[in-house]
C-alpha cells in the first residue's frame, strides 16, 4: 500500500507509547489521525501536540472491550474524514495476575481478553466492512508481542496467551481478506527488539470496577523503572527500543505489504527456531528451560 497525504489512519491506544509514536509518524507522512484511547486526558493533550505541528486530528475516548464504544469511534472516523485506509489494534494491557496460572483470579482472564484480544476483534468488526467498501487500499496492523506472539514467558503467562491469540487473529484475518480479493491488507506488529517505555507496566490504572481485583495483591505493583534498577542490581543492562523505531517498522512494512512486522533480532529469531524445532521432533519444551530451572514466581506485569 502507498501511504498518501489525505488518507485517514486509526489508532487505538494512541494517547502515549506506541501508539502515539504512530500516530506522529502517519501524521508527518500527511495522513489525517484518529487517536483513540480511554484517557481523556492524556488523549487530549496528545491531540493537541499534533495539532501544533499541523496535523489534521480527531481525538475520541473508546473502551474497546466494549463493542458499542469501537463501533461509535468508526461512526465518528467515517462522519469527520469520510474514509479509513489504516487501521492500528494498538491497545495492550497487562493482567496483575500473581502466583500460578490455578491461583490466578478470573477477573485478571477476562479483563486481559476484553481488551487484548476482543478489543482487536472489534476494531476488525467496526472498520474492515467499510474499508473493503471503499474500494481503495487499506491496511490492518494489530499489535502483538514476542511474548506470546512467538513463545510465553510464563511470568507473564496471561499478557502472552492474548497475544498469541492476536497472531492468529491476524493470520485469519490476512487469509479471510485473501479469499475476497480485497485491497486490505493485514500485518501483525511485534514492537522491538528490545524493551519499550510505554505505560503497559501501569496498566491497572485504567482497570475497570466491572474486572477489579477479587482479593488485595500480596505484592505493590511494580514500575519499569523499579524494574530496571532490580534488573540493573542483579548486573543486568536492559536495552530499550526508542518507540519511533517501532513506528518506522510499521509505515516500512505497510509500504511493503510485509505481515510479520518483525525487527530483525538474534535473540527473537533463536526463540522461534529452538519453538519450532520442538513442535517438529514432538520434544519438551526446551525453550521453557530458564523459566522452569529459574523457579520463576509469576507476576502478569
Amino acid at each position: 500500500m502507498r501511504l498518501a497525504e489525505g488518507q485517514v489512519a486509526v489508532v487505538t491506544g494512541a494517547a502515549s507509547g506506541i501508539g502515539l509514536a504512530m500516530a506522529r509518524r502517519f501524521a508527518a507522512e500527511g495522513l489525517k489521525v484518529v487517536l483513540a484511547d480511554v484517557e481523556e486526558g492524556a488523549l487530549d493533550e496528545a491531540a493537541g501536540g499534533l495539532r501544533e505541528n499541523g496535523a489534521r486530528v480527531l481525538a475520541h475516548v473508546v473502551d474497546v472491550s466494549e463493542r458499542d464504544s469501537v463501533q461509535a469511534l468508526a461512526e465518528a472516523a467515517y462522519d469527520t474524514f469520510g474514509a479509513v485506509h489504516v487501521l492500528c489494534n494498538n491497545v495492550g494491557v497487562g493482567s496483575g495476575a500473581e502466583g500460578r496460572m490455578w491461583e490466578h483470579e478470573p477477573n485478571d482472564w477476562q479483563w486481559a481478553f476484553a481488551v487484548n484480544v476482543w478489543g482487536v476483534f472489534h476494531g476488525i468488526q467496526a472498520f474492515v466492512p467499510r474499508m473493503i467498501a471503499g474500494g481503495g487500499p487499506g491496511h490492518v496492523v494489530n499489535t502483538s508481542s514476542g511474548d506470546g506472539g512467538i513463545a510465553p514467558l510464563p511470568t507473564a503467562s496471561v499478557y502472552a496467551v492474548t497475544k498469541a491469540a492476536v497472531v492468529t487473529m491476524t493470520e485469519s484475518l490476512y487469509a479471510h481478506l485473501k479469499a475476497e480479493r480485497a485491497a486490505v491488507g493485514a500485518s501483525v506488529l511485534f514492537p522491538g527488539p528490545h524493551m519499550l517505555r510505554t505505560g503497559l507496566w501501569e496498566s491497572h490504572r485504567n482497570r475497570p470496577d466491572r474486572y477489579a481485583k477479587e482479593r488485595p495483591r500480596r505484592t505493590p505493583y511494580r514500575s519499569l523503572d523499579q524494574w530496571e534498577s532490580a534488573m540493573r542490581a542483579a548486573g543486568h543492562e536492559v536495552e530499550f527500543t526508542p518507540v519511533e523505531e517501532v513506528a518506522a517498522t510499521v509505515v516500512d512494512g505497510i509500504r511493503a505489504d510485509r505481515f510479520w512486522m518483525l525487527p530483525e533480532s538474534e535473540h527473537s529469531d533463536r526463540k522461534i527456531r529452538a519453538r519450532s524445532q520442538s513442535m517438529l521432533d514432538r520434544a519438551e519444551p526446551s525453550y521453557l528451560e530458564s523459566f522452569i530451572l529459574d523457579r520463576g514466581a509469576s507476576d502478569d506485569h
